[in-house]
C-alpha cells in the first residue's frame, strides 16, 4: 500500500485549576483538560490517528497513565514520538483534519495559531492540517463546556 488512512478520537473533562492546552496552544480559558499529561485532547487525538494508519500500538499503550513519566508531559513531546514511530516503521504524513467539539474554549479565534503548531509538530505545511470546532447546541454530556471531544483523520503516505 503506497497510502492509509487513520482515525482517532479522544475526550477529556474541563476542570478548573488546569491551562487550557489544545492543538499545543494555550486558550485563555477558566478550566482545562483534565488528564494524565497536560490532557491535549487535540494532539491525544492526532497520535492515536497516525499510529493507527501506520498499524503501531496507540497512545495509551505507548505512553500510559499508570506510569509516572508520563505524569504532566507536554503532549507535543507525545506527537514528536509518534511522527518518529510512524516514520520508523516507513511512513510518513500527508494531511490531518481534526473537529474539536465544545461549549467550552472557543475554537475559531485560534484555529490558525493551532494549525501551525500541530504543523510544526508534524513537519508538514499548515495546508496540510485542518482543525475545526463545532459546538454541541447544548445538548449531551459536553454541554454546558463540561468537556471537550475530538476527532482526528489522517493520511499517511510511503516514505
Amino acid at each position: 500500500m503506497k497510502i492509509r488512512t487513520g482515525l482517532g478520537f479522544d475526550v477529556h473533562r474541563l476542570v478548573e485549576g488546569r491551562p487550557c492546552i489544545l492543538g499545543g496552544v494555550e486558550l485563555p480559558h477558566h478550566r482545562g483538560p483534565d488528564g494524565h499529561s497536560d490532557g491535549d485532547a487535540v494532539l491525544h487525538a492526532i497520535c492515536d490517528a497516525l499510529l493507527g494508519a501506520a498499524g503501531l500500538d496507540d497512545l495509551g499503550t505507548r505512553f500510559p497513565d499508570t506510569d509516572p513519566a508520563w505524569k504532566g508531559a507536554d503532549s507535543a513531546n507525545l506527537l514528536r514520538a509518534s511522527v518518529a514511530a510512524i516514520n520508523e516503521a516507513g511512513w510518513k504524513v500527508g494531511n490531518v483534519d481534526v473537529v474539536i467539539a465544545t461549549e467550552g474554549p472557543r475554537i475559531a479565534p485560534h484555529r490558525a495559531q493551532m494549525r501551525a503548531r500541530v504543523a510544526e509538530l508534524l513537519g508538514v505545511d499548515a495546508d496540510a492540517v485542518n482543525i475545526k470546532g463545532k459546538t454541541l447546541e447544548g445538548l449531551g454530556a459536553l454541554a454546558d463546556g463540561a468537556g471537550v471531544a475530538v476527532g482526528a483523520n489522517c493520511l499517511l503516505e510511503r516514505l
